[in-house]
């Protein structure tokens, strides 16, 4: 019996079994969203899932050097790996929230808070989904190690580079749990923080004249880029490429003074056929930039263990095409749980698929309980029906995918 009949074949027992673990999943996420963890603050929000991982009974529990979790099951040949980050961001301006967001309120189907949907869910559905498959009697010659990693909000892949370069393993594919709204993503525009610098000359404030006012050539250049986000590269799947100013600062040695400097943060979505490169070149282009400084920002913040592992702020774009086996897979096993096909698509937002993936070149997939549009809002929230869901999806991928790729190498060994 193929790994997919054996899904269809249990469907019912593995629905039921994810319905049996919902309220377990819903102490857990409410415990993640209780404790705040904004990027290299994780440490407590990695201790809890550390516990709940031992509850579970994951064969083996490590946390690296960079204060990543890691859990495993299993020891067959296929590595598979899933993906949740712990950090969150803030919560901003506290009036505008209704309810505690660290208070994991539920309602009407829904649990509420920050964190709620992006992206704790992730792991709770996770955590339970790799119990229900050893559970049920889905393991096969693979692998799975769930991980729980830090500092995504800040720097997206940073924690995957560190995992596939320096904790010695080797996956043959990244399944990513950010929200999907329960369909299959298989891609994202990549992201850069640009910074540009423009040089004046500063005097006292009472006689500008004397200088040289730095802000006023500013204003230029910022027309420019609001007018080079019109004409960026498009894509059918991925979608437009962007531009914008998202910050604005000038440094002067007083209030009374002309600034001798101003800066402008941008931050540039990159669709398929952008590079770092490329995207200097088109603000190097613009001419209020002829005398410009343009500098490409890196991360060299510590995680909450302590450890410095610098990046450079450019993400690029993934894609895995649909005819991938990884992909493939993916849309296999929702089609065995469910009866139908799901939605295959793209993220909109950023993920550590940049490191996996865009960098590594490590075959990634998305998979995640919650709605992105959900994701950072004052309202954030998922449905307690997406963590059941995704626990099945979790429990029965593995083991789709294991024998996808065994099948699809035992068919090119033949055909040479």
């Amino acid at each position: 019996m193929s790994p997919l009949d054996t899904i269809r074949q249990q469907r019912a027992a593995i629905a039921d079994g994810a319905k049996k673990y919902e309220q377990s999943m819903v102490r857990f996420l409410r415990d993640l969203i209780a404790i705040p963890a904004e990027s290299s603050q994780e440490g407590p929000v990695i201790q809890r899932i550390k516990r709940e991982m031992e509850h579970t009974g994951f064969d083996e529990i490590r946390i690296d050097k960079m204060g990543n979790i890691l859990g495993r099951i299993g020891s067959g040949k296929r590595i598979i790996m899933m993906d949740s980050h712990t950090d969150t961001v803030g919560v901003g301006d506290l009036k505008e929230w209704k309810w505690d967001p660290y208070q994991g309120k539920v309602e009407d189907g829904y649990v509420y808070g920050r964190g709620a949907c992006d992206q704790r869910c992730g792991m709770a559905s996770m955590v339970y989904g790799a119990k229900l498959m050893r559970d049920l009697g889905l393991a096969g010659d693979y692998t799975l190690w769930c991980v729980g990693s830090v500092q995504e909000e800040d720097c997206d892949g940073l924690a995957w580079l560190y995992i596939l370069r320096e904790d010695g393993i080797k996956p043959d594919c990244v399944l990513i749990t950010e929200p999907t709204n329960l369909q299959v993503y298989r891609g994202q525009r990549g992201r850069m923080e640009i910074e540009v610098h423009l040089r004046g000359r500063s005097c006292h404030a009472s006689a500008p004249e004397r200088g040289d006012n730095p802000i006023y050539k500013m204003t230029t250049l910022l027309r420019e880029i609001e007018r080079l986000n019109t004409r960026l590269r498009d894509d059918k799947f991925l979608g437009k490429g962007t531009i914008t100013v998202t910050q604005i600062r000038s440094l002067s040695p007083s209030l009374c003074a002309v600034p001798g400097s101003c800066s402008i943060h941008l931050d540039r979505r990159l669709t398929t056929g952008d590079t770092k490169e490329s995207a200097v070149a088109e603000v190097r282009a613009l001419s209020g930039a002829r005398d410009a400084e343009i500098e490409i920002l890196s991360y060299e913040v510590p995680s909450y263990a302590g450890l410095v592992y610098p990046m450079e702020k450019y993400y690029p774009t993934w894609v895995v095409e649909e005819e991938h086996p990884l992909v493939q897979s993916a849309v296999e096993t929702y089609r065995a749980l469910h009866g139908r096909a799901p939605v295959v698509d793209k993220w909109t937002f950023s993920t550590n698929g940049v490191g996996s993936m865009g960098i590594c070149g490590v075959p990634t997939v998305g998979f995640g309980p919650g709605n992105e549009v959900d994701a950072h809002a004052v309202t954030e929230r998922v449905a307690i029906d997406h963590l059941v869901q995704a626990a099945q999806f979790y429990a029965a991928f593995p083991l789709v995918f294991a024998h996808t790729l065994e099948h699809e190498q035992t068919a090119k060994a033949s055909a040479r």
